[in-house]
């Protein structure tokens, strides 16, 4: 789903998708000449593979989010969640999937393996 940056507007439009299981939903609300105010959540169950035994497993996800969208280049250390989309156009699939990936790509422990004391390398 893109939306143009210049359609959003002061009062808050909601948004709604959903991608790979995951429901990503929330506002999206006009907080500054170029900016725009994120507020959603990605909430369902992902596949996930265990980082340390390599079975699949399913993972509830329910992850808020507060991000700060831009039109144009932010050079700042104040605030690290900023998304900025250049061409004026606001990809939210992107930003679905990015945090889908963030999900996927840290580390991820089944139950079995989660708070396991033994040792991952073994030597014979």
């Amino acid at each position: 789903m893109k939306i143009v940056f210049a359609k959003v507007g002061q009062i808050a439009k909601p948004f709604q998708l959903e991608q790979n299981g995951i429901l990503f939903e929330g506002t999206l609300q006009k907080s500054g000449y170029h900016q725009v105010k994120l507020e959603g959540e990605l909430k369902g169950e992902l596949e996930l593979h265990c980082d340390r035994c390599g079975d699949s497993y399913t993972e509830a996800v329910n992850v808020l989010l507060n991000l700060t969208l831009s039109d144009q280049i932010i050079e700042t250390e104040d605030d690290l969640d900023i998304i900025e989309f250049t061409d004026g156009v606001i990809d939210l699939d992107f930003i679905a999937q990015s945090e889908i990936a963030s999900i996927e790509y840290s580390y991820n422990y089944c139950t079995k393996c989660q708070g396991s004391q033994e040792l991952f390398e073994k030597e014979f």
